[in-house]
């Protein structure tokens, strides 16, 4: 066989080969084990750069059960609320400060659509998972994000965060509970105020009187939340809490 056949058919292997490819174009680098780092500074960066774009400066978290049904007062209460927060703003493309929810079903959902209600931008957080998580037809389109890992997506929750407004909720909604209690009491993360809707809900499901009987938590732990008993409770909270800290929203 000539050398120029021999160079030629090799030249082919090299290009054909994977370790040739430009890194962002190599899918099963890309999604290797070593890359894993990339992944995570990928699935921060997109949804960090969107929302400055986008201008928006502090946000209000919903949490709740995807699992809400639009028949339950839940729903309605948590639409409510998305409406408080909707017309806070100067107008509806005012972003200063903007509701965020996990972007799926239930008292995700309704709490989005209260922001539509009243013409007001609003935040999804995605991701993908077995079941119940689709984008929920209320999200703003620019502001629809999925991500590949909790990790991040709870940052995005907390990084901007000016309050926490947690409806009756499961696994997910206590999961996001206790990750900013254990943040503010550990002081990795500055206190917010952050607002549990249902006093009979949430004292059946967690007994933190209990909790500080067996002084595995204190007094200064119990002041981390507070209770309220519906949207409008909860959003006068937020904004007292923030004109007693001297931070005013607005």
């Amino acid at each position: 066989m000539k050398k120029e056949s021999i160079e030629l058919g090799q030249l082919k292997n090299i290009i054909s080969g994977t370790s040739y490819e430009v890194a962002e174009e190599d899918k099963n680098f890309l999604y290797s084990d070593p890359a894993r780092g990339v992944r995570l500074q990928l699935d921060y960066l997109k949804a960090e750069v969107k929302m400055r774009e986008e201008g928006i400066d502090h946000t209000i978290v919903v949490f709740g059960s995807a699992r809400t049904p639009e028949e339950s007062p839940y729903y309605e209460d948590a639409r409510h609320f998305g409406q408080l927060v909707g017309k806070s703003g100067r107008n509806p493309e005012d972003c200063h400060v903007t509701l965020m929810t996990g972007g799926g079903p239930g008292i995700m959902e309704a709490a989005n659509r209260g922001a539509l209600d009243v013409g007001a931008k609003s935040i999804g957080l995605n991701i993908e998972l077995p079941h119940e998580q689709f984008p929920n037809p209320y999200i703003t389109p620019e502001l629809c994000f999925q991500f590949r890992y909790f990790a991040i997506r709870k940052l995005h929750f907390i990084h901007r965060a000016k309050a926490l407004v947690i409806f009756p909720g499961g696994f997910g909604t206590l999961d996001e509970l206790f990750e900013i209690l254990t943040l503010i009491q550990t002081r990795k993360s500055p206190s917010i105020p952050v607002i549990l809707v249902s006093k009979s809900y949430w004292k059946r499901v967690i007994d933190f009187d209990f909790l500080r009987e067996e002084d595995v938590i204190d007094n200064n732990d119990m002041k981390m939340f507070t209770y309220a008993n519906n949207a409008q409770e909860a959003w006068d909270k937020i904004i007292l809490w923030h004109e007693i800290e001297g931070s005013p929203l607005f």
